[in-house]
């Protein structure tokens, strides 16, 4: 909405066409989103304390989070009201792109909410059972892949491009990039739901894997440097990074109240819109690999608890002592300060190899 409103004052002053430069929009929606979610916060906190919609602790879960029960949850609908206010007021709302990452965002926090909802705000345990809350992200996933298949305007956008080598793409076919698009959207936003579990644990990896997908995003969208670079060059994909923005200050002002100890938790409307707003952002900018690379956590994350069910239903046996991988540490002694920043580095770590890609080829 401002660069509709500067492109108009730029008729009259020239400075405004300032708010032209995608960096300094991405950089203002970040301050933007951190700035609402400082501002919002606390309010949201007392408002989620005084109705008692706090988070419940599993019986059988590590004893240190029984002191945890009663804190608020839900503090996702923080993360969501920053990043599309922000998003709303300093993106092009004429591009495609910052349209389909925007909803496709919302409607996995709308999911996450009705879950979060039934099991706080109705004390249904359960809350969505697996099967609706499979069924809603399946139906979002799939439409997303076919509304992004279908504006797709050059080859590139739906080709599968494979980090660290220059020449090696493949093409996909519709049902095929179909499928892939709708793994890595539902995939992502359910590895990342996993994750959250410990305060600051998810918040702070999604925030440097986001920031790194924007710098894909605006080099994607630059001809000159994809063209230098050697990545696909995409049209108007660039605009994407002030999302990206959005995402960075909103997940940094929830971070300021989710730090060890949390004020509050983002719940499954934080994490299940966080996660799928990873995934497709990923698509958009032809980087789906890359994201597998810098999300490294929430993968291990994953398959610590697929192969922790698979074990047991096969052998009677657990291959760790709890799962997702982050109480397995919890329950050999690490405090959960030390298993947090250690996760966080690791992100880092893998974050700079998935930049490296650009370069190495």
């Amino acid at each position: 909405m401002l660069l509709w409103i500067s492109e108009i004052l730029a008729h009259y002053y020239s400075p405004f066409n300032v708010f032209q430069y995608l960096t300094l929009r991405a950089i203002l929606s970040a301050l933007t989103a951190l700035l609402v979610a400082l501002l919002v916060g606390p309010n949201m906190i007392q408002h989620l304390t005084r109705y008692q919609i706090g988070q419940s602790v599993r019986d059988d879960g590590p004893k240190s989070h029984f002191s945890k029960s009663g804190t608020p949850t839900m503090g996702g609908v923080l993360i969501l009201v920053a990043i599309a206010s922000s998003t709303l007021l300093w993106a092009d709302l004429t591009n495609r792109f910052t349209w389909i990452v925007l909803i496709v965002t919302l409607l996995f926090g709308c999911i996450g909410w009705i879950d979060d909802y039934r099991k706080v705000i109705k004390k249904n345990s359960k809350g969505l059972s697996a099967k609706e809350k499979y069924l809603m992200q399946s139906v979002v996933g799939f439409c997303a892949a076919i509304v992004i298949f279908l504006t797709a305007h050059t080859p590139a956008e739906t080709t599968l491009f494979v980090p660290f080598f220059k020449d090696f793409t493949i093409p996909l076919s519709a049902i095929s990039f179909v499928l892939l698009t709708y793994f890595v959207i539902v995939g992502t936003s359910n590895a990342v739901n996993l994750t959250d579990g410990l305060d600051g644990l998810a918040i702070m990896p999604t925030v440097l894997v986001v920031g790194a997908l924007g710098i894909f995003a605006y080099v994607t969208g630059h001809f000159k440097f994809a063209t230098y670079l050697g990545i696909p060059y995409i049209a108007g994909v660039g605009e994407v990074v002030v999302f990206c923005g959005a995402m960075v200050g909103a997940g940094l002002g929830f971070l300021w109240f989710n730090a060890y100890p949390a004020q509050v938790f983002m719940g499954d409307v934080g994490a299940l819109a966080l996660g799928a707003a990873l995934g497709v952002i990923a698509v958009v900018v032809r980087q789906e690999l890359v994201l597998f690379i810098m999300g490294g956590v929430f993968v291990v994350e994953t398959i610590s608890v697929i192969l922790q069910v698979a074990s047991y239903k096969l052998t009677g046996r657990r291959i760790f002592r709890m799962a997702p991988l982050h109480h397995h540490f919890e329950l050999k002694g690490w405090p959960e300060p030390r298993v947090i920043v250690r996760f966080w580095i690791i992100t880092v770590v893998l974050v700079l190899i998935g930049l490296a890609t650009l370069k190495i080829r």
